[in-house]
């Protein structure tokens, strides 16, 4: 068996206070050998607050520091961070999300299957991801707990672990299209299974994620719409299938008509129209599944509650 090394890269931005209380917890699980982590790094993405300096010198010899002079995003500080790294698996994590000891114990041996691209560790509450086509779009949904493994239709890119060959042949995450936030693991993963590759929960890598507490500091409008622009630049990306475009065409217009300020979300994402262009012609060369088997495997009748957008 195939011992895998696993690197750690976390994103960091005003996160000074959320790493004085989390960090210690993570190098519990960095000194446990078998979660076989090999180094951590840290990119900081333009903090204002004293994050710099309290990793200067708190944790000097303990963790690599890349530094952003600018804020460029959550794609771009990952991206960064793994083009620095030497292991064979990439843990991403939040400073908002606190590992169990032995976390990666269970997740690591399934990369002993080459098809495996991403396991997502089992954030408490939450079980694995389900997407669906509803509407005219691609809606998120998340399965209940269980005590099972099983396929997931993406990993969070703040909890989660991914092969890196995989992801430098899929290209990392596409900061260019879905900076600065949201949506670009559904992207990376979608990408993935795409092209055949598999990605997979476990119910025994466990960390508690506290949501949100880092995105909090940008104004919640702000936030909203980059959500909402985020879910159809990716759509407009990765959906190849002429019969859902034909039902997406008729739903974005009724979704403006029924709630005009929506017309803005659709503005903002023309504005991006030529990247997400580029790029669908490159995904549709390389693609070997198609949207429908892809959304096959997750049969699921959303409820209200269950029903979110990312």
């Amino acid at each position: 068996m195939k011992s895998f090394k696993v690197s750690v890269v976390m994103p960091n931005i005003n996160g000074k206070t959320i790493m004085e209380k989390n960090l210690p917890k993570l190098f519990e699980a960095v000194n446990n050998p078998k979660n076989n982590i090999i180094e951590v790094i840290i990119v900081d993405d333009g903090s204002w607050d004293d994050s710099v300096k309290f990793l200067s010198t708190e944790y000097k010899d303990k963790v690599k520091l890349i530094k952003h002079t600018k804020n460029r995003g959550f794609s771009a500080a990952v991206n960064t961070g793994v083009r620095a790294t030497s292991g064979d698996l990439i843990l991403l994590i939040n400073t908002d999300v606190i590992p169990e000891k032995n976390f990666l114990e269970s997740v690591v041996p399934h990369f002993e299957d080459p098809k495996v691209f991403a396991v997502s560790t089992h954030e408490t509450g939450y079980g694995g991801a389900k997407g669906f086509w509803a509407d005219g779009y691609i809606q998120l949904g998340m399965n209940e707990e269980t005590k099972s493994v099983h396929q997931s239709f993406y990993v969070s890119g703040g909890s989660g672990v991914f092969r890196k060959s995989i992801w430098q042949e899929l290209g990392g995450m596409d900061e260019k299209l879905l900076s600065p936030f949201y949506w670009e693991d559904i992207d990376l993963c979608y990408r993935a299974t795409k092209r055949g590759y598999i990605n997979l929960w476990e119910p025994n890598g466990k960390v508690v994620h506290q949501h949100e507490s880092t995105i909090s500091k940008f104004p919640k409008k702000y936030v909203a719409r980059v959500k909402e622009r985020n879910q159809l630049l990716m759509l407009w990306k990765n959906i190849h299938s002429k019969n859902l475009i034909k039902k997406h065409i008729p739903a974005i217009i009724l979704r403006a008509l029924r709630h005009p300020g929506y017309f803005l979300i659709i503005f903002m994402a023309l504005g991006r129209l030529n990247i997400a262009l580029k790029a669908r012609k490159k995904e549709i060369k390389e693609c070997k599944v198609s949207d429908e088997a892809i959304f096959a495997n997750y049969k699921f009748t959303p409820t209200p509650k269950q029903s979110i957008k990312k």
